[in-house]
């Protein structure tokens, strides 16, 4: 465990499981569906990379960058498009991953954009869903587990860029927040 980390949240033996219960769960859904899984980068890149392997189905992968947070632990609550997607949606059944739903914010303004750009659905797909903190009426459709009132990184999730290449995810320590 990395001196930061406070606790060890989930483990990877943990995150391989529900990597593999959501996998399941999407590939029976979508199985007749004109799939295009869209990861929001950077933090879904990690859970992306091995949810979409275990996914028994052909689609193509694109991604959208945005901003809410910047630096540090506080959302701004402003969404700031910074890359949009290079495939077309229109038609499309859209499955966005991300790495955490917290505010709601982001997945809110994204799903919206989506539609407006004709998809024929957007479903969202999220490792971990912090409920708490949720500002926005967001509906999360594929959950991998819900999370504490804690700033967590590890497995994509970061914090000031940080700590994504943790195999794990940890509760990431107070006094390394405050020493930023």
């Amino acid at each position: 465990m990395h001196k930061d980390i406070e606790s060890v949240l989930v483990s990877e033996k943990e995150i391989e499981n529900i990597v593999n219960t959501l996998a399941k769960k999407i590939e029976k859904d979508y199985n007749d569906k004109d799939l295009i899984m869209v990861g929001l980068l950077k933090g879904s890149v990690v859970f992306m990379s091995d949810l979409m392997r275990k996914i028994n189905l052909l689609f193509p992968i694109d991604f959208i960058v945005s901003s809410i947070y910047g630096r540090g632990t506080e959302s701004s609550g402003r969404v700031n498009l910074i890359k949009d997607m290079s495939l077309p949606v229109e038609n499309k059944d859209i499955l966005i991953v991300e790495d955490i739903v917290d505010s709601g914010r982001t997945l809110d303004f994204i799903k919206n954009y989506l539609l407006v750009k004709r998809a024929n659905s957007v479903r969202i797909c999220t490792l971990f869903d912090k409920p708490v903190r949720r500002a926005a009426d967001v509906a999360v459709d594929y959950t991998g587990m819900t999370v504490p009132d804690s700033f967590i990184v590890g497995y994509g999730l970061d914090y000031n860029e940080k700590y994504r290449n943790l195999p794990y995810v940890g509760i990431l320590s107070d006094r390394c927040i405050k020493q930023s």
